[in-house]
């Protein structure tokens, strides 16, 4: 599994999720005990939906704790603003409609497009990496090719 960048925020929230899950884990225990103790599995609905529910608890768990070990916090104080990276507030302008937009980099984990967060493995912010204020970025996106200028950036 891959390396994945996350803020401490995010790093609590992933930890916080995991835990929730985690307590879980009776109430399915318990449905799975309550379906067993009504007879014959091979034919016991009830018993196999906690079962399929247990393992998909278990699966979600497990990819949790995966990306978890896999996180990488990164240090917010060393985020600067003269080329665009991650965790910075960067605004674009469509250079063909003016319409601007601001977007917050984020990693996969924390990404939430109502919040304005993308993720850094989406093809606009591949497009915007490494560029600075002034910079047009020519990104591909299944619309076809875009241009944005970028306006500024800010943490």
């Amino acid at each position: 599994m891959a390396i994945t960048y996350m803020t401490e925020d995010g790093y609590k929230k992933l930890k916080e999720d995991i835990a929730a899950l985690e307590s879980e884990r009776p109430s399915i225990s318990k449905q799975i005990a309550e379906a067993r103790d009504k007879g014959d599995l091979s034919e016991n609905a009830e018993y196999d939906a906690a079962k399929e529910a247990q393992g998909l608890l278990e699966a979600k768990i497990a990819q949790l704790k995966n990306l978890l070990a896999n996180a990488r916090l990164i240090n917010e104080e060393s985020i600067g603003t003269d080329v665009v990276q991650i965790l910075n507030k960067v605004t674009i302008r469509n250079t063909k409609n003016n319409q601007q937009m601001t977007y917050t980099l984020v990693a996969e984990s924390e990404a939430n497009l109502k919040e304005n967060k993308i993720a850094v493995s989406t093809p606009i912010a591949q497009g915007l990496m490494g560029k600075k204020v002034g910079d047009v970025a020519e990104i591909k996106v299944p619309a076809g090719i875009m241009n944005f200028e970028i306006v500024n950036i800010s943490i």
